[in-house]
C-alpha cells in the first residue's frame, strides 16, 4: 500500500509539471526527453511511470475530468437547490482550473490528438461531467417559469448548457488574477449571466454566500483522482 502511494504520488508530480510543458510547447513539440526532463527525472526512469507521450496525456485527460465529477457531486451534496448547485458547480469549475491553468489548456488545445480508443474513453468522461451541468441548467430554467417553460427541448438545453461551458473552458485564456480578482468573483459573474438568462433574475448575493461557506471545507483537489485510468 505505501508504494502504491508513493507512485501515485510521484505520478502526480509527474503529470503536474508535464500539463506546464504541454501547455507551453504543445502535444507535438514535446518529446518524452523534454517531459523527463522537465519532472527531473532520467528517461528510463521516466517510462516506468508513462511508457508513452499518449499514456501520459491519457492520463492527465481522463484524471483531469475524475477530479471534476468528485468535486462537482462534493459540491452538490453540500448544497440544495439547483440555483445554489450550479453556483457550486460553477465555483468549483472555476477555481479548480485558477488553480491548475496548464491542466485547462492541455484539455482545450490538445483534445483530439489521442488515438480514437483513448479519446473514447475520455469522451465518456466529459459526457459525464456535462451532465451534471446539464441538469442543474435543465432544473434551473424549467423552474417557476423559467426560460424553457414547462419543458426544455433537446436542442436548446444541449445549447444553453454548451454554452455556459463555453464561458467556464475559456476562463484560463483570460483570468489573471490581480486585474480580474478571485477565483470566487469570477464565478459570481458568469453564475449571474447564467441565472439572469435561465430565470430571468438574478442570484440574490446570499446564494453565493451560502454555497462558498458550504464549499469553503472542499479542498480544490490536485490533479489526480484517487482512481487512476486504465
Amino acid at each position: 500500500m505505501k508504494r502504491e502511494s508513493h507512485r501515485a504520488e510521484a505520478q502526480a508530480d509527474i503529470l503536474a509539471a508535464a500539463a506546464t510543458i504541454l501547455a507551453r510547447h504543445g502535444y507535438h513539440g514535446t518529446s518524452m526527453r523534454d517531459l523527463a526532463k522537465a519532472t527531473g527525472r532520467g528517461l528510463s526512469s521516466f517510462y516506468t511511470y508513462f511508457p508513452s507521450k499518449d499514456a501520459l496525456l491519457f492520463a492527465l485527460q481522463t484524471r483531469a475530468f475524475l477530479t471534476l465529477i468528485a468535486a462537482a457531486q462534493a459540491a452538490a451534496a453540500a448544497t440544495d437547490g439547483p440555483e445554489h448547485q450550479l453556483y457550486g458547480f460553477i465555483l468549483n469549475h472555476v477555481r479548480y482550473f485558477a488553480a491548475h491553468s496548464a491542466v485547462m489548456r492541455v484539455l482545450v488545445q490538445e483534445a483530439r490528438v489521442l488515438p480514437v480508443r483513448q479519446r473514447q474513453k475520455v469522451r465518456a468522461e466529459k459526457e459525464r461531467y456535462y451532465e451534471l451541468c446539464e441538469q442543474l441548467v435543465r432544473q434551473l430554467g424549467t423552474d417557476r417559469g423559467g426560460y424553457f417553460g414547462r419543458a426544455a427541448s433537446r436542442l436548446e438545453l444541449e445549447r444553453v448548457t454548451y454554452s455556459i461551458f463555453g464561458m467556464l473552458n475559456w476562463v484560463w485564456a483570460w483570468y489573471e488574477p490581480d486585474r480580474h480578482g478571485s477565483a470566487p468573483e469570477v464565478a459570481r459573474s458568469i453564475h449571474a449571466v447564467a441565472c439572469r438568462a435561465l430565470t430571468g433574475r438574478l442570484p440574490a448575493r446570499r446564494v453565493w454566500n451560502e454555497v462558498e461557506h458550504a464549499l469553503s471545507h472542499l479542498e480544490v483537489h490536485s490533479l489526480i483522482s484517487a482512481q487512476p485510468a486504465e
